[in-house]
C-alpha cells in the first residue's frame, strides 16, 4: 500500500495539464465507486441515481460560494453533508423498493434533480451554468501555493483514499458484516438481528456523501457547473466502474474508475473529430459500455480485482507447490 501511495503522489509532476484534468476525473471517479460498491455490491441496493448526489455536491458549493458568500472551505464540508441529508430523506420511501423497481426509481430521482437544476434559473442560473466558483485550495495552506491542477490532483486523491480507508474498516466491522448477510438475503438477515432498514438507509446516505464530496471537488476544480454536466450517462458510467472493478471488492473502484475514465476519454477523443455527429460521443460510450458489461458478466464476473488476485494467488502457490 505504500508504494501504491507514493506512485500516487509523484505520478503528477511527470503529467501536463490535460492529463492531470484526467488524473483528478479518475480519483473523483474513485471515490464515487467506492461508495456505489458499498451500496451495490455489499448491501446489494441497486442505484442508477449517484450522478444526482455528485451534482448536489457540486450545487453545494457553487450556491454557497458565489451566491450565499460561504468560505470555500466549509462549502466543500458542506457538499456531502447535504448530499447524505437529502439521501436519507429520499431513501426512506425508496429503499422500500427492490430490484429493477429500486434502480429506476433512482433513476428518476435524478431526472428530477436535472429539471430542477435547469428550471430554477433564478438561483442556479439553469442552462446557462453557474461560474465564477472560487478555489478552495488557497483556504488550505497560506503558505505554500496549491491552487494548480497538481494541487487539486492531491486534493482528490487524499479524498479518494480516506473514502477507501473509511469503506475498507466498515467492511471490516461488524456492521460489515451485517451489509454482507442483507445483500444475501434481506429475511434471513432480519431474522438474524440485523436492523435491515437502518442499514440499509445508512449506507444509501454514506454512498451519497462519497458522490457529494467528489462532486464539491469537481465544481472547484472546474470553477463551472451546468445540468448537462451530470446527465444520466455519468451514473451509468459509475455503475460500469463497480462492475468492472469488482463489486465485491473495495479496491476494485480505483480500478474501475482508471480503465471506465480512459476509455471514455479515449471515445471522446475518437468522437470529436471534424465531420463528426455531435450525438457522437454519447452513443459510443453506451455502445461501448453496454459491450464491456458483456464481456465481463461473461469472461470476469468478479469483476477485474478479485480476478487479478485470484491469479496471483494461484501463482504464488503454484511456485510454493
Amino acid at each position: 500500500m505504500a508504494a501504491v501511495a507514493v506512485v500516487t503522489l509523484v505520478i503528477p509532476q511527470f503529467l501536463d495539464r490535460a492529463g492531470l484534468s484526467i488524473y483528478v476525473l479518475i480519483a473523483l471517479a474513485t471515490l464515487v465507486t467506492t461508495g456505489l460498491t458499498l451500496l451495490m455490491g455489499f448491501a446489494g441496493q441497486v442505484s442508477l441515481g449517484q450522478g444526482a448526489f455528485y451534482a448536489i455536491g457540486a450545487y453545494t458549493v457553487g450556491l454557497l460560494t458565489v451566491n450565499a458568500g460561504l468560505p470555500p472551505l466549509l462549502a466543500l464540508l458542506a457538499a456531502p453533508i447535504v448530499a447524505a441529508a437529502i439521501a436519507a430523506v429520499i431513501g426512506a420511501p425508496l429503499l422500500r423498493l427492490r430490484g429493477h423497481y429500486l434502480a429506476f426509481a433512482t433513476l428518476a430521482f435524478q431526472l428530477i434533480v436535472l429539471v430542477w437544476l435547469a428550471e430554477s434559473k433564478g438561483l442556479t442560473r439553469g442552462d446557462i451554468g453557474l461560474g465564477g466558483i472560487p478555489s478552495v485550495l488557497p483556504t488550505l495552506s497560506a503558505s505554500v501555493d496549491l491552487d494548480t491542477p497538481t494541487g487539486y490532483a492531491y486534493l482528490a486523491w487524499a479524498g479518494a483514499a480516506v473514502g477507501l480507508l473509511i469503506a475498507h474498516n466498515l467492511i471490516a466491522s461488524r456492521p460489515g458484516r451485517a451489509l454482507r448477510a442483507l445483500a444475501g438475503s434481506e429475511l434471513a438477515a432480519a431474522a438474524s438481528g440485523v436492523p435491515v432498514s437502518r442499514y440499509k438507509l445508512q449506507i444509501f446516505a454514506l454512498a451519497a456523501a462519497y458522490a457529494g464530496f467528489a462532486g464539491g471537488v469537481y465544481a472547484f476544480f472546474l470553477t463551472f457547473i451546468s445540468p448537462a454536466s451530470f446527465t444520466i450517462l455519468i451514473s451509468i458510467q459509475f455503475v460500469v466502474m463497480a462492475v468492472v472493478g469488482g463489486m465485491g471488492s473495495i479496491w476494485g473502484a480505483p480500478l474501475g474508475a482508471i480503465s471506465i475514465t480512459l476509455l471514455v476519454e479515449f471515445l471522446r477523443t475518437a468522437a470529436t473529430r471534424p465531420g463528426s455527429s455531435p450525438h457522437a460521443p454519447a452513443v459510443l460510450s453506451y455502445g461501448a459500455y453496454a459491450l464491456v458489461l458483456i464481456l465481463v458478466v461473461l469472461f470476469l464476473p468478479g469483476g477485474v480485482f478479485p480476478a487479478l488476485r485470484g491469479a496471483a494467488a494461484r501463482r504464488f502457490a503454484a511456485r510454493g507447490g
